[in-house]
């Protein structure tokens, strides 16, 4: 039996005016922003719409506007009668997916990742931790080739987004991910980009991260899941509330396991793939793992539109 899987995107894919003609024309987009902007005490939603752009770069802003936008895009396509069967998130979509399935409280998931955009910057100092996307190269050489300048180097730098083929993502102090670049240069990859953040996230480094959040998650209640969520960390399937809280805490200095977690929905039946939320990267992804997937995208009134119009016809 077929399934549609919503993916929520994780950080980087923010833009200044996202959602603003769904939060301009649905009730239920407007009453998720403002929801946000009570739960934080300040407007999330004016800096959606109209930024300045730095301000929305920053981790702890980042993170609490893509979820609250992606959310916002999911309450839309509810109300439009779509729904899905399983979810999943990269990195900080995982908490979108979480809401989405009943496990988190909206608020509490913005106030959340506001923190955690937070801890993960404190955890490793602005200019000294870097992630750069390895394109090309098989994974498994990418994690020997981390392995083999960590040891020798004496500083952190693994592989932690593995995202499709052809593209795993490396993190760790700016020094040893440096080498690591010329290594696997040497080794065949056919391009190496360091990227625009700033922190090492999913590193190990981000452990310090990951001890604070457990404390946050001590005064919060998570419920079992209303659908599946295939989590970051092990690429299976999480429903019960205990285990969801147990992974989120891991998954801040972990590997994503992305690629393997698309196989996995697809293994269970799923064949169509809905990113709900800004940007189309999840779904690039979607094509690269699983050529003729059908990878959709809801991000504004244009692509719900198209993605509605695509249910009409095919259901």
């Amino acid at each position: 039996m077929s399934k549609i899987a919503f993916v929520l995107p994780g950080q980087g894919s923010q833009t200044v005016g996202m959602c603003k003609d769904l939060y301009d024309n649905y009730t239920c987009a407007r009453k998720v922003f403002e929801a946000a902007d009570e739960a934080l005490g300040f407007s999330i939603s004016d800096m959606c719409f109209n930024g300045p752009e730095d301000q929305l770069r920053l981790t702890f802003n980042t993170q609490p506007a893509i979820l609250t936008a992606s959310v916002a895009c999911a309450e839309v396509l509810k109300e439009n009668g779509l729904s899905c069967e399983v979810a999943a998130g990269h990195s900080l979509g995982e908490y979108s997916a979480l809401v989405l399935a009943g496990a988190l409280d909206f608020a509490d998931a913005v106030r959340i990742v506001r923190k955690r955009g937070q801890f993960m910057q404190e955890a490793v100092p602005v200019g000294e931790g870097s992630m750069a996307a390895v394109l090309g190269l098989e994974s498994d050489k990418i994690i020997d080739i981390c392995r083999t300048v960590e040891a020798e180097c004496g500083e952190a730098v693994q592989a932690v987004n593995f995202n499709c083929p052809g593209q795993v993502v490396i993190a760790g102090s700016v020094g040893a991910v440096d080498k690591a670049l010329a290594a696997l240069k040497e080794a065949g990859a056919k391009r190496a980009v360091l990227l625009p953040v700033s922190a090492p996230f999913h590193s190990t480094l981000m452990q310090p991260a990951s001890k604070r959040l457990a404390e946050v998650f001590e005064t919060i209640t998570f419920h079992d899941a209303k659908i599946p969520v295939v989590a970051n960390v092990t690429a299976t399937e999480v429903t019960k509330g205990e285990e969801i809280k147990e992974s989120l805490i891991r998954q801040a200095a972990m590997p994503v396991l992305w690629e393997t977690s698309v196989n996995h929905m697809i293994a269970g039946g799923v064949d169509t793939f809905v990113e709900v939320g800004p940007g189309k990267v999840l779904s690039g992804f979607t094509k690269k793992i699983a050529k003729g997937m059908a990878a959709l995208n809801v991000e504004d009134e244009a692509s719900l539109e198209k993605t509605l119009a695509y249910f009409k016809e095919v259901r």
